[in-house]
């Protein structure tokens, strides 16, 4: 991994880190709902964003409550590399998506290397403290 100009890379390319939606970027999962947002979430992306991330929204919503979900992030200022998808991995090997998407790092609630708070979602405080450890893949 390299920092370069503030510029966050790995392999030579811009670090793509996928976050999901319910019990990440919301404190917990109100599905189809939007639950309240976790704190200092939207600040800790917008600092991966500032530090030349590109994020990707990694969610199980469809439809309508993906579209909800959407609007809200970009209602907090966040513009989006991707959606459910692979623009980078579909650039670079070509052909379809194939769903799976990629990214270097995954920040989810499910993900059992992640700090939670008492109530199970992510721990933003601990991804902005700890992400240019996780960010070493």
């Amino acid at each position: 991994m390299v920092f370069f100009y503030g510029i966050i890379k790995i392999g030579g390319h811009i670090m793509i880190i996928a976050v999901d939606f319910d019990g990440t970027i919301t404190a917990s999962d109100s599905y189809p709902n939007i639950g309240r947002e976790n704190p200092h979430a939207i600040r800790v992306i917008k600092k991966l964003k500032k530090d030349g991330c590109k994020i990707i929204l990694n969610t199980c919503r469809q439809g309508k409550p993906l579209q909800e979900a959407v609007e809200w992030v970009k209602s907090k200022g966040v513009e989006l590399y991707a959606v459910n998808d692979n623009p980078w991995a579909t650039e670079k090997w070509g052909g379809t998506d194939c769903k799976k998407v990629f990214a270097h790092v995954y920040i989810d609630d499910r993900n059992a290397f992640i700090k939670k708070t008492k109530t199970g979602a992510v721990d933003w405080k601990w991804i902005d403290k700890n992400y240019s450890k996780l960010l070493k893949g």
